[in-house]
């Protein structure tokens, strides 16, 4: 089944700007005991075997050990409501790794799948500023980091991350920040942010 998807990516998690997982290519462990995250895609353009799902949001949330390539993970997502059951179903195989690309890489890892829920999902890119939207359960809004030296210059990048959604990532920090659904309740306000473009196909 062929498929390509294009759009916007915003992330945000417990740790301390910048993501140590992230920026080691997942070698180095997370700030804290646990790492709590939201993975939110915005697709722009997309079509999957003549399907065209363009438009539409997936936000996956997730729960994993420190060192996240020990495996353990815990994780869930949410579908946009405008979603046909058709296209929710076609997405679903893609952002659960079932239908290869990048995140069929992080199967091996999830030992527990928190389901999915159908939820209304705003993702906002203004400028600098990324913030998503999941209905009651996620309310996050991240800044890109700026060099003072250059603030009208390229934004900073980390780069061969190994990242699921592109290896050049932007770093940011969290404004804001309230993820309460699918037995996943942090607040990475504060926190470490990333932003980036995504483009996949299989």
């Amino acid at each position: 089944m062929a498929w390509r998807l294009e759009g916007a990516y915003t992330e945000n998690c417990n740790c301390e700007v910048v993501c140590p997982c992230v920026a080691s290519g997942f070698a180095a462990p997370a700030t804290y005991d646990r790492c709590t995250a939201v993975f939110a895609y915005h697709i722009e353009s997309g079509e999957v075997d003549g399907t065209d799902v363009s438009d539409l949001n997936v936000v996956l949330v997730l729960d994993t050990p420190r060192q996240m390539l020990e495996g353990n993970w815990r994780l869930g997502m949410f579908m946009d409501d405008r979603a046909s059951e058709e296209q929710a179903e076609k997405l679903g195989g893609i952002f659960s790794g079932q239908m290869g690309g990048p995140l069929a890489n992080l199967v091996p890892l999830i030992s527990e799948n928190l389901g999915m829920e159908v939820a209304s999902i705003e993702h906002i890119d203004d400028g600098l500023r990324h913030r998503v939207r999941v209905g009651d359960a996620i309310d996050v809004e991240i800044e890109d980091l700026v060099s003072p030296l250059d603030p009208d210059g390229p934004l900073p990048k980390l780069t061969e991350t190994r990242h699921p959604a592109n290896s050049d990532m932007t770093p940011a920090r969290t404004l804001s920040a309230r993820v309460q659904g699918l037995g996943i309740d942090f607040s990475g306000e504060g926190k470490s942010g990333m932003s980036t473009r995504f483009s996949w196909a299989e």
